[in-house]
């Protein structure tokens, strides 16, 4: 039994896609959520709602809020109504979820059943995959759409500051905004500062697209934008002069010429997302290893991790270089990804683990009641049968003839929601996840969110992986060839070749040597 002093705080978010299919409304998808939350210990202290926006991007008003609002620590549980409603792009779940769980905060399904432990996020990761090929699949009608308007030039509903739609549904200058697109060339074109246009254009009064004040950010995609030169562009569709342009092909290259010098200059920013945080943990002490950074005196820029211990001078286990691990440890990820056997085994498990923890009560339930249905519909067949009939003989079998067609329904609404999927599914999406390139940051994440558990990093050449997988008999013990796995930056990074060592258990296994 629940009390109010052991409830999870927890929040709602619901979302309504913008491809015009039909689904599951607003209002339903948070009737189904605040249900889910009585009956499994939570209480509701928010609800974050986007009308009309797809899952297939992350600019969206309430999700982006419910992400800032999650660092507040106000709530400790997000409830959708299923896995897509938080996304159908695996790469951006991958990492919006690794921003919860750093905050705290862990996704509940109303209506899909996540088994905890290192299978079900496996499992998730499969069913976001069907998610986001689901949505592909559906936006192709739209797609094919949009080419044909796009053929006669028409807007697709694209808004652009400084241009708006003719009655015709083409572009055309705004004679209130195209002004100021004009203004903001020309000023930058003349040497002033970003920042300044900004900063002037907001004391005017003067709004972006959105109603909201400009900022720095507000102005290179305005300064990138052909389409103010009259140029019409959608896929490989290119029409010049398709529109009266706002600014000339002089201006416009001169600002392109002046933004990408600037971008030259040092003070460009590197990526520096620190792909293992939460993962890499010390061989020595157990604690984890964080990002850091440093500058050498040639001014030069190095990434490492640390352990934390070390920081606080308790541990002396050696730094390492970021990117020099991530990508050998990417490497080998994948390449036990894409072994046959690891797909088949886990495949397997994931089913196992699936149909452990599904709740079958109220199917079962329902089933049960259906047979009772029948029994007593031959009970009675067989008494008229034999003679025996009342007048209330046939209002009692029209009784049990509507129940059974109402529960009949209800099955396969049950079986509808049930969110299983059967082994063939699993092993065509870890598959194709063989075909993901390491060279995109996306896929990256998702590889590093999805498969590995844990890192456990030794200054005596031995590294342990712990992949989310977990049973008996099921560590993998693998040699790698000697190798310069890491190029000394600076006295304190580890150099090192050694010989890998896979274990496979659950989270987080005393670190343990072969």
């Amino acid at each position: 039994m629940y009390t109010q002093q052991n409830l999870i705080p927890a929040v709602i978010y619901a979302r309504y896609s913008s491809s015009g299919q039909r689904e599951e409304s607003i209002e339903g998808q948070l009737r189904e959520c605040h249900a889910y939350a009585k009956h499994n210990g939570f209480t509701v202290v928010g609800e974050y709602v986007d009308k009309a926006l797809t899952g297939r991007t992350d600019k969206r008003p309430d999700f982006q809020r419910m992400l800032r609002d999650s660092e507040r620590g106000i709530f400790k549980a997000v409830i959708l109504w299923k896995t897509d409603r938080f996304a159908r792009n695996r790469y951006d779940s991958a990492m919006y979820k690794y921003k919860l769980k750093k905050n705290g905060v862990r996704l509940y399904y109303a209506k899909e059943s996540i088994p905890e432990g290192p299978e079900g996020i496996i499992l998730e990761s499969v069913m976001e995959g069907y998610a986001e090929y689901y949505s592909e699949n559906l936006s192709q009608n739209v797609k094919r759409g949009n080419y044909d308007s796009a053929l006669e030039l028409k807007t697709l509903g694209v808004r652009v500051y400084g241009l708006r739609k003719s009655a015709d549904d083409h572009f055309e200058p705004d004679p209130e905004t195209a002004p100021i697109v004009r203004r903001i060339f020309e000023e930058y074109a003349a040497g002033e500062r970003a920042v300044d246009i900004v900063a002037r254009l907001n004391a005017e009064g003067f709004r972006t697209i959105n109603g909201k004040l400009f900022s720095k950010t507000s102005l290179p995609p305005i300064l990138k934008n052909e389409k103010y030169l009259g140029t019409y562009i959608y896929k490989d569709i290119r029409v010049e002069n398709a529109f009266p342009a706002i600014v000339t092909r002089e201006l416009f290259d001169k600002c392109a010429h002046l933004m990408k010098r600037h971008h030259r200059s040092p003070a460009a920013a590197r990526d520096t997302n620190f792909l293992l945080t939460s993962k890499l943990f010390c061989g020595k002490c157990g604690e984890p290893m964080t990002g850091d950074g440093g500058t050498s005196k040639t001014g030069r820029v190095y990434y490492y991790y640390t352990c934390n211990k070390r920081r606080r001078h308790k541990c002396d286990k050696k730094r390492v270089a970021k990117d020099a691990i991530e990508d050998f440890i990417l490497q080998k990820v994948m390449e036990i990804v894409a072994t046959d056997g690891f797909v088949e085994t886990v495949a397997d498990k994931v089913v196992e683990y699936q149909e452990k923890y599904r709740d079958h009560k109220k199917l079962r339930a329902l089933e049960r009641r259906q047979k009772e249905v029948e029994n007593a519909t031959n009970n009675l067949m067989r008494a008229i049968e034999s003679g025996i009939i009342t007048p209330t003989t046939k209002s009692r079998l029209v009784e049990l003839e509507a129940e059974h067609e109402r529960l009949t329904k209800s099955i396969a609404e049950e079986l509808i929601q049930d969110a299983t999927l059967d082994r063939n599914q699993i092993v065509w999406f870890l598959e194709r996840v063989r075909d993901g390139a390491l060279q995109d940051e996306s896929f990256r994440t998702f590889l590093v969110d999805t498969f590995l558990n844990a890192v456990y990093l030794y200054d005596d050449d031995n590294l342990i992986l712990v992949f989310n997988y977990s049973g008996n008999n099921n560590t993998v013990k693998l040699k790698a060839a000697e190798m310069a796995l890491f190029k000394a930056k600076s006295s304190g990074f580890n150099q090192l070749s050694l010989p890998l060592i896979f274990g496979f258990g659950k989270r987080f296994p005393k670190p343990f040597l072969f």
